[in-house]
């Protein structure tokens, strides 16, 4: 697919089939797409441990229930619980800036240099951020979000249904014994869907105007007609929620999975 019919064909699907599995090159090709994530000062603090449902103990899978996800744990088949790893900082100390230095990618004409990077960059800027939790977490963690929405994209380019929820993270770090400088962040759950990939039909959204502002705050950056048309064209944008029929696929849905409607 391209990319904007990507944006526009992803939703939260929570309906799986739970007995088709999916492909272990799909997922790889999930994980290569949220490594190659843009990500602050290199540092790429997103981990994920990759679950088979099927292989995951019960006792374990019931821990890592949530009210809002069991019934969606139980039908997706695959999980991917995704971490940020706050350590990552402290133990490359810059290295990865100093790579990109080796390579072209961060340039003399912008002051980069190894001396710069072990002068400045990381024992001014970076090891004193490190020491401030909040701080630090509202840099690291937009960077993981940004990596993990990328491989949510790649999950529908592979033609798989997907969505994001947010674990116990307590329980989350205990059943997979990650180290304690990691933070839990979502679970993504991965398969193959079972209700229509229109799921109803493109999700309500906030109108555009109240969201975004051109110059200062109060003037609402103008939408324009025709680039909505063009979007709609390209299958970005696309037929809200809800369709025709979707009452009825909830009800069919519920029926062949005993569920309550």
């Amino acid at each position: 697919m391209e990319f904007k019919e990507v944006v526009g064909r992803r939703r939260s699907i929570r309906f799986f089939d739970p007995d088709k599995p999916v492909e272990r090159e799909k997922i790889q090709t999930i994980l290569e797409t949220a490594r190659l994530a843009s990500c602050a000062v290199n540092a790429h603090w997103l981990r994920a441990i990759v679950v088979q449902r099927d292989e995951l103990p019960k006792e374990k899978l019931k821990q890592l229930k949530t009210p809002v996800a069991a019934l969606t744990l139980d039908l997706a088949p695959v999980h991917i619980y995704f971490f940020c790893d706050l350590g990552t900082v402290n133990r490359i100390k810059g290295s990865r800036l100093k790579e990109q230095v080796d390579v072209g990618a961060m340039a003399p004409t912008h002051g980069w240099s190894h001396k710069f990077v072990d002068e400045f960059v990381y024992p001014q800027l970076l090891e004193p951020m490190t020491k401030n939790r909040e701080g630090y977490l509202a840099v690291a963690m937009p960077d993981c979000g940004g990596a993990a929405h990328m491989a949510l994209l790649a999950a529908f380019d592979e033609g798989l249904g997907a969505c994001l929820n947010t674990p116990n993270p307590a329980l989350t770090t205990k059943v997979f014994g990650v180290p304690q400088d990691w933070v839990s962040l979502w679970v993504m759950l991965v398969g193959y869907p079972s209700e229509s990939w229109e799921a109803g039909g493109q999700r309500p959204r906030p109108p555009f105007e109240e969201l975004y502002f051109e110059g200062e705050y109060g003037r609402p950056f103008r939408r324009d007609p025709a680039v909505v048309e063009r979007l709609k064209a390209a299958k970005m944008i696309q037929d809200p929620a809800p369709l025709s029929g979707r009452r009825e696929e909830i009800r069919r849905l519920a029926e062949q999975y005993g569920l309550p409607e």
